[in-house]
């Protein structure tokens, strides 16, 4: 614990340098910038308050009260713009300086003066509020806190933690604070303005504070990226270092993701998504038990042969048996890909002492909703159990990083294999096979995979909401969760896309405000798109490669789809790869997600 403290307050001293933090950092400047001497310290004591908290308690309180994640956020943007306008007028801020020192003289910490400067109790509000607005580029460590605040299971050990990392980032928050009041009071040009300079302080905090509730702050720190794009790329490479890895290992509820984490660190810190896994059985230690909240799908159908259940898993069960865990989610074509060859292996084996346990851990919101989840699980034929994983907890025994995600189990309860994406399908079977003879199994010669076809996809999944989205190529910047007119800016190249017509770019999807057309740059046999209908009535897409209706396939009709659903939709199927362009025509209330290939 003492080794996590350390690199934990360290990590929180680096932070303020990282570039999502940038954005703010106004605030924290002009904060301190005003009012008495130890103003700088109640801005510090308010923020360590409420980043500590609200870091540990959101999630609980959330769901406690049923409010957006989001409301608290804006009630902190409210209390920064108000403090601003507050700094701005003279006026209003004499009147927020005799308010304060009469409640802090009423509470005995003094005598309220004749001409009051609000000093540390008037730095608590801006703290509090900055408290709540601070999101940090988190590294493994606070990953870790934060993991366990989402599923409400802190500990002792994750107080201590964010504690360190908080005061740690309070540090440079200080200094910042004190040095720009010290330049003030020793320049004496700036000390003659020290009321003009509250108030340009003043205006700051409102521009801030439009800009945060606006998530313009992400525009700035994408700006800042463009243009310096390996800053901040190093901030927490001091969390990948072994002893904290160790650390982490250690503080994991789960035996199997201690040892896992131990023995495999080079795996699951980094490896490629196309990493073959290991040549040959290894011992990565106990399996972590199923913690993933549910539901569950198909619960009993590998065990007892009976219709599926609603009831949990039970890791301990399955003891005995060799056992495949299978991080997935349903629109996923690298997961969807691998599903033949689950099949495969859940025919040929199930009946000698083999079972898979699917992990759907979704990627885009509407895969939480269950019976989505489930209508895809018909579509695709899976029969076999399989967790709903919405708050990654499962996710997070298992420290996994990837979709696909194969891991194997024997029967002992031991981790023995695991497989990063698509590929080797005949070497995973002959580990499960192998695990299988351990066990005792006689199996028959030959294995029932067939060689895995070479893919021909060259562009990689391309996402369109802001979030993850690359390769916007239209004339016009986006503009984040506003509807705007956008023109291409000239034929994509492969991996890039454009827009036309009036569309919205939020945070996971894009979407025409009532028609539209994108055009996407692509190298690949097959495109998929991930979309679903955004109300009554949904809407349609007509597809074009190179400018002729693209032919048939599973989903798309003489050039058209009208989605009904949240998934995946197979718009275009060629016989060979190469690079082309793709135009879809969009009319009517659909959500695009992302493109993938293949």
């Amino acid at each position: 614990m003492a080794v996590l403290l350390a690199f934990a307050f360290l990590s929180g001293v680096i932070t303020i340098l990282s570039p999502c933090i940038l954005p703010v950092l106004p605030i924290v400047l002009a904060g301190g910038s005003s009012g008495g001497k130890a103003r700088p310290f109640g801005v510090i004591a308010g923020f360590v308050v409420s980043f500590s908290f609200f870091t540990l308690a959101l999630s609980a309180i959330v769901q406690a009260l049923g409010v957006p994640a989001d409301a608290m956020r804006y009630v902190a943007i409210a209390l920064i713009t108000l403090f601003g306008v507050v700094m701005l007028v003279p006026r209003l801020r004499d009147a927020f300086d005799l308010a304060v020192s009469r409640i802090a003289s009423r509470g005995g910490v003094g005598k309220a003066p004749s001409k009051p400067k609000a000093g540390f109790w008037g730095g608590i509000p801006v703290g509090l509020s900055l408290g709540l607005v601070w999101t940090p580029c988190v590294g493994p460590i606070m990953a870790s806190v934060i993991s366990l605040a989402l599923t409400q299971k802190v500990d002792g050990g994750s107080i201590f933690v964010t504690l360190a990392y908080t005061f740690g980032t309070a540090i440079p928050m200080l200094a910042i604070m004190l040095g720009g009041r010290a330049l003030i009071a020793k320049v004496p040009g700036l000390q003659k303005r020290a009321g003009a300079i509250q108030r340009v302080f003043g205006v700051v905090m409102i521009l801030m504070g439009v800009a945060l509730a606006f998530q313009w702050d992400r525009q700035i720190q994408t700006a800042i990226l463009k243009a310096f794009p390996s800053y901040g790329s190093g901030l927490t490479a001091i969390e990948g270092l072994a002893p904290v890895k160790k650390a982490l290992a250690a503080r994991s509820g789960s035996p199997g993701a201690q040892a896992i984490a131990a023995s495999a660190s080079g795996v699951f810190s980094g490896a490629p998504a196309d990493s073959t896994g290991t040549d040959a059985l290894g011992d990565y230690g106990a399996a972590p038990a199923f913690v993933a909240a549910g539901p569950w799908f198909n619960t009993l159908a590998a065990t007892a042969g009976i219709p599926a259940q609603s009831a949990a898993l039970d890791l301990a069960s399955l003891r005995g048996r060799v056992v495949l865990v299978d991080f997935w989610t349903y629109s996923c074509i690298n997961c969807i890909r691998t599903i033949p060859y689950l099949k495969s292996w859940y025919e040929a084996y199930k009946d000698k002492g083999f079972v898979i346990v699917g992990v759907h851990s979704p990627e885009f919101a509407f895969e939480k909703v269950s019976t989505n989840v489930s209508r895809a699980m018909r579509d695709l034929g899976v029969t076999w159990p399989v967790v709903q994983d919405n708050d990654y907890s499962q996710w997070n025994a298992y420290a996994n990083k990837y979709w696909p995600a194969h891991y194997l189990i024997d029967a002992k309860g031991r981790v023995r294999a695991w497989h990063f994406g698509e590929g080797d399908y005949a070497g995973t079977e002959a580990q499960i096979r192998e695990l299988l003879a351990e066990a005792g199994t006689t199996l028959n010669a030959g294995l029932v995979s067939a060689p895995a076809p070479a893919l021909a996809a060259i562009t990689q999944e391309t996402y369109l909401g802001y979030e993850r989205g690359k390769g916007f190529a239209s004339a016009v910047e986006p503009l984040p969760d506003k509807a705007i007119d956008y023109r291409p800016a000239r034929v994509p190249a492969t991996g890039e896309w454009n827009l036309k017509g009036q569309w919205t770019i939020a945070g996971q999807y894009i979407t025409p405000a009532s028609a539209g057309s994108l055009w996407l740059g692509f190298d690949a046999k097959d495109v998929y798109v991930v979309a679903e209908p955004a109300g009554v009535g949904g809407g349609s897409i007509a597809a074009f490669v190179d400018g002729a209706p693209a032919a048939d396939t599973s989903d798309l009709r003489g050039g058209n789809v009208n989605p009904d659903s949240s998934r995946l939709y197979h718009i275009v199927a060629l016989p060979s790869g190469g690079s082309h362009v793709l135009r879809l025509d969009v009319k009517g209330k659909l959500r695009l997600f992302s493109f993938t290939f293949g």
